[in-house]
């Protein structure tokens, strides 16, 4: 399966959706008949304001969210062989995208992180453009834009903007036009989103907004871990890109190794954002697929062994599949 995946070959696409047939037949077999879609925060329901939650049926619900990451999926590996941050094209990022969307029965669902992703991939293609731009305050007014239409959408998503002023740090001498330009980028949709309080009376609301932002990091959560050990292999696969990393970390060029810096500091805002919602949602996770496909990518792409690689992640999907069908 990853030889086949380490070659630049468009016939690809057609496994890619087999595979995300094989890795969601299990939950639509078994789905809910009633699946809740919520598209943006309560605050934005404003802009609106129809009910749409119970739309579409379960099977439409999957059906829809397997389109979504299957054109996610192509956008990230465009993403990634157009920045050449695997050394060569390949279709590999596209693979442990569609695999890593399929870890959880939350992910295989339209939902508000799944939407994200799409900003949070096109956040990527300007903050990768920064390397080589020569002014960079379009492109942080425009990521502050981004950001901010995330933020409508799912509110954690508002910690990305941490993303911008990273990028400027690791790609570019300090200006602080550039670091300003993504402020104001974002303040201008609450300026609009502002205006839309005011004329329906309600501006008391707006400015409570930002309050789940003062949520305190929870000491600790109620989960049932062996729901959880399919992350065993995810977690083994992490070690091993980061063990590849650091022998080759030095021999790749200097865009790459800030590329990746960037791709790291993204993987870790994603995760630690989840505690703003009030309610522990494990699709908030999905937010982490897109660099984490690029890190297992990169790992695949240079594992030497190919029994090893090979075989987890056969591991990796047959637990996938095996906890679809056991949810213990």
């Amino acid at each position: 399966m990853i030889n086949l995946f380490k070659v630049y070959n468009p016939l690809n696409v057609i496994w890619l959706a087999v595979l995300l047939l094989i890795t969601r037949i299990g939950y639509a077999l078994q789905a809910p008949d009633k699946i809740q879609f919520v598209f943006v925060e309560p605050f934005a329901r404003l802009l609106i304001p129809a009910s749409y939650e119970y739309t579409f049926s379960p099977g439409m619900n999957i059906f829809l969210a397997a389109v979504l990451v299957l054109a996610q999926a192509l956008l990230i590996n465009y993403l990634a062989n157009l920045y050449n941050l695997l050394s060569r094209p390949t279709f590999l990022p596209a693979l442990m995208y569609v695999t890593l969307s399929a870890l959880f029965t939350p992910f295989m669902v339209l939902s508000a992180p799944l939407f994200c992703n799409f900003l949070v991939i096109w956040m990527l293609f300007k903050l990768l453009s920064l390397y080589k731009s020569d002014d960079a305050k379009s492109t942080a007014y425009d990521l502050g834009i981004i950001v901010a239409i995330g933020s409508l959408i799912y509110l954690p998503f508002i910690y990305l903007f941490l993303c911008i002023w990273i990028a400027l740090i690791i790609f570019k001498p300090f200006n602080w036009r550039e670091w300003i330009s993504g402020i104001l980028g974002y303040l201008t949709v609450f300026f609009f989103l502002a205006v839309i309080y005011y004329l329906s009376n309600r501006l008391g609301y707006f400015f409570k907004i930002w309050a789940p932002l003062g949520t305190r990091f929870p000491n600790s959560i109620n989960i049932r871990y062996i729901n959880y050990l399919v992350l065993v292999p995810v977690v083994l696969l992490l070690i091993l890109y980061f063990y590849k990393l650091q022998q080759n970390y030095l021999k790749s060029y200097v865009q790459v190794r800030k590329s990746f810096l960037l791709l790291f500091f993204l993987f870790l805002i994603a995760g630690m954002s989840f505690y703003v919602k009030s309610q522990f949602n494990l699709n908030h996770f999905l937010l982490c697929a897109v660099p984490a496909s690029v890190f297992f990518a990169y790992y695949f792409l240079n594992g030497t062994k190919k029994w090893i690689y090979e075989s987890l992640y056969f591991l990796l999907l047959i637990s996938i599949i095996y906890f679809q069908f056991n949810t213990f």
